[in-house]
């Protein structure tokens, strides 16, 4: 397979890995009744920050459960602003990115690479194994994001480039080539897996079924009884009901047999015309067609929209601040259709002006979804424009009544780890989802416990978590009395231990030294 090489990739190969894990702290909620700063318990989720780290905290809660990824990333034309490279917090990464960004070699293409390739990576960490990730992007990297996708999801993941037409009217002032469309590059988790879902019909498309002869199975639509390629078999006089005998046009044969013909005739399958005068016309009934249709590669302006209706739907919001290159909520759509169930949860680390979070919430009022939404958003905008949108959208705005729903606003708050020390400054409760995450892999939940340290037990093992901000913690006699003493396979976090190896392995304990075996995410 061929690979794609650039200044800086042996940096950022491993990076995802290497980022600090921060916690997300809470800010404020949104819901029908207005801004709290209560925690009402929004499934969904706009958090402000660079979307690297955000994506790292994001994992205890989402990895492998997200079933749809749609990001619109910078394009990299050259002249846009994008900041990425230069706006982070950890000093660990400002450095990193100064030693590669830095250089005067480094080209703008090799800058963007090294901004994705870690971003890609944790978003398939958090794809779901039946879900795909959906990008939007345009000539000016489209080739070497396909090849630096396929590192990453692997090539046979590939589904489709789909062509968006973005522009109807042509650019009579373009140097070379009036630029009409960009790209949606479509890469499943496991191609094995992942399915797409039927678009829905339109009424445009059931207007084509009528019932001229009232047939009782309702309406249904008729097509060409002949085929192109010639077979003596199929080849025979037809007597119409008028009496008129045909037969198939020259080189043309009919699509079956005599016998399965009169089968057709018997059960009022074939269509001669109102006059019973016509070349025969297999019936098709709406009652029997599938209930959707598969999506083609190209999506045109009428479907999906174009840049001047996503434009005139971000001006309808009479936001505070200008926000020029966002998507047409129907192009949202069309992704959603395809890739999601009505549970799902959606992802979008570029949210922009927040069309992705409009386009769900306007999907569940449709159909009576509980689709779930989680944005990120690195400018400064994500409230002003990113959030505000949603409310409106969740509120109504103009003549536009409001969809419902609620979310969370988050910013990145501090890192659980400061050169490899727990980071005081950090909620113990949320240092106690880390450790139960990098010791199970799954979703941590307050237990019910009188003791402080309990976690919870996974897979045969109780897991304790012995910590107290200030203060030396010990795994000793004393602390094993407060525990069940019926309780098997214990893993017991603490700063110090005063049981022996024998007694440790006699009774089936596993210690851990805080900060020493805390891990890293």
């Amino acid at each position: 397979m061929p690979t794609l090489t650039w200044i800086g990739k042996d940096k950022v190969e491993k990076h995802a890995d290497a980022v600090q894990f921060h916690v997300l702290k809470h800010k404020y909620s949104f819901d029908g009744d207005g801004q709290s700063d209560e925690d009402k318990g929004s499934e969904n989720k706009i958090i402000h920050g660079d979307n690297l780290l955000a994506l790292k905290s994001l994992l205890p809660e989402y990895e492998g459960k997200v079933k749809c990824i749609y990001i619109d990333p910078p394009y990299n034309t050259g002249n846009e602003n994008w900041i990425y490279n230069d706006n982070v917090n950890d000093p660990k990464i400002k450095k990193w990115l100064h030693q590669i960004v830095g250089k005067d070699d480094l080209s703008r293409h090799d800058k963007w690479l090294c901004m994705m390739y870690p971003r890609l990576k944790l978003l398939k960490r958090l794809l779901s194994d039946d879900g795909a990730i959906f990008i939007s992007i345009d000539d000016n990297e489209q080739a070497n994001l396909r090849l630096m996708c396929d590192e990453i999801f692997g090539n046979q993941n590939f589904v489709n480039n789909i062509i968006w037409e973005k522009k109807f009217s042509p650019q009579n002032d373009s140097k070379y080539l009036s630029d009409s469309h960009d790209f949606i590059v479509i890469y499943a988790k496991n191609k094995n897996i992942w399915r797409p879902n039927l678009l829905p019909r339109t009424n445009e498309m059931n207007a084509r079924y009528k019932n001229p002869d009232n047939d009782p199975r309702g309406v249904w639509t008729s097509s060409d009884f002949s085929a192109k390629t010639y077979s003596e078999k199929t080849d025979y006089p037809i007597t119409t009901p008028s009496g008129r005998i045909v037969r198939p046009a020259k080189s043309r044969s009919w699509i079956s047999s005599k016998e399965e013909f009169e089968k057709l005739v018997a059960d009022n399958r074939i269509w001669f015309g109102e006059n019973g005068n016509n070349l025969p016309r297999k019936k098709t009934f709406l009652s029997e067609v599938q209930s959707g249709l598969v999506s083609k590669t190209i999506w045109f302006i009428n479907e999906v929209g174009d840049n001047q209706e996503s434009k005139r739907e971000i001006k309808s919001f009479s936001l505070q601040e200008n926000f020029d290159t966002p998507k047409p909520t129907r192009l949202i759509e069309r992704v959603l259709q395809l890739a999601t169930e009505k549970n799902s949860i959606v992802l979008d680390s570029f949210a922009g002006s927040g069309t992705t979070a409009h386009a769900i919430l306007k999907l569940n009022q449709e159909d009576g979804g509980n689709r779930k939404f989680i944005l990120v958003e690195m400018e400064d905008y994500a409230n002003t424009i990113t959030a505000e949108r949603v409310k409106r959208v969740i509120k109504g705005y103009g003549d536009t009544p409001g969809t419902g729903g609620s979310f969370n606003y988050y910013e990145i708050g501090e890192p659980v780890l400061i050169d490899d020390n727990l980071n005081e400054a950090v909620d113990t409760e949320e240092i106690r989802a880390y450790i139960w995450y990098t010791e199970t892999k799954t979703a941590y939940k307050k237990p019910l416990s009188n003791s402080p340290a309990y976690l919870g037990e996974h897979n045969g093992t109780t897991y304790y978590f012995h910590y107290i901000k200030g203060q030396v913690t010990t795994l000793d006699i004393e602390f094993l009395r407060s525990i069940d003493p019926s309780t098997k396979n214990l893993l017991i976090y603490a700063d110090e231990c005063t049981l022996d190896d024998e007694y440790l392995s006699r009774n089936s304990i596993i210690f851990k030294k805080i900060p020493r075996d805390v891990k890293r995410l």
